[in-house]
């Protein structure tokens, strides 16, 4: 029986190889190595205390519709103003209703570097985020089975500037991924199988990875106490959106997932959107 991620990696491949026909790598290319310099996603998670990772996510394929009035600009600028210090920006269309112009709008709309959330199997698809003015992408190891691909995915991200977030699920999916000595690691507590989380996950593996190596802790995380499980297993940062996005509040539900007393205003730039590149 085929599982989500089964799913999921299947209209991938049809996506991709639809768009390679729609655009040759060398004209994408073309637009990945004229982008400005990237905005540094690990040193922004590097910084002292706990770092947000906040996601913008229309829906996913367990939970249904999430916010369908969302859009990226705002809901970013309002994640800036609560504390956070980077975005998650699903662009997989069919199970999570995302788009590269969900990237852009975000990513465009504040100071903060913005990850490519989605499920990258090609190079051609680091060489497309990077495009769209991406600053980091996804590399799932449960969905990249083959060690040479990962290898090479890892690499393409380097060429291009990009950092890379390393996402494992249990114990072999660690090892496997120190294979490339990954910066970032994100310890998904939710199984991309089953789409069943284990909000205690990220607090066992964390002690299996050395230090200097971000750890970053996703999925099952909707609580202050959630996130003071986290900070007391010395995990660094946590990528969250579900919560973040149903709450009425986005700006107020960041800074209290973060422990911060509020947000920082709203000004009329919040209100609108923003069309200059920042």
């Amino acid at each position: 029986m085929d599982t989500y991620l089964d799913r999921i990696l299947a209209s991938t491949r049809l996506r991709l190889s639809e768009a390679q026909r729609r655009r040759t790598f060398a004209d994408l290319e073309g637009d990945a190595r004229a982008q400005p310099a990237p905005r540094d996603l690990t040193g922004a998670l590097q910084a002292e205390g706990m770092s947000l990772i906040a996601e913008f996510k229309r829906r996913s394929p367990s939970k249904g519709v999430i916010r369908a009035d969302a859009t990226p600009g705002r809901t970013a600028r309002a994640y800036e103003r609560g504390g956070a210090r980077a975005l998650s920006v699903l662009t997989e269309p069919e199970f999570f209703s995302g788009s590269v112009a969900d990237l852009q709008a975000a990513r465009g709309a504040t100071a903060l570097p913005a990850l490519r959330k989605d499920f990258v199997l090609d190079p051609y698809q680091v060489v497309e985020a990077r495009a769209a003015g991406a600053d980091a992408v996804l590399l799932i190891v449960a969905a990249l089975g083959d060690p040479g691909r990962y290898a090479e995915l890892a690499a393409a991200a380097r060429d291009y500037g990009l950092a890379a977030l390393v996402e494992v699920h249990d114990e072999w999916e660690l090892e496997a991924a120190f294979a490339v000595e990954p910066a970032i690691v994100g310890i998904n507590q939710r199984d991309l199988k089953t789409f069943s989380v284990d909000t205690r996950l990220a607090s066992r593996l964390r002690g299996r990875i050395p230090g200097g190596v971000v750890v970053v802790a996703e999925s099952g995380i909707a609580t202050r106490a959630d996130v003071e499980a986290l900070e007391e297993a010395e995990v660094d940062a946590m990528l969250v959106g579900e919560s973040l996005m149903r709450a009425a509040d986005p700006a107020g539900a960041t800074a209290a997932l973060l422990g911060r007393e509020e947000a920082d205003p709203e000004t009329d730039e919040d209100r609108e959107p923003v069309s200059s590149d920042r």
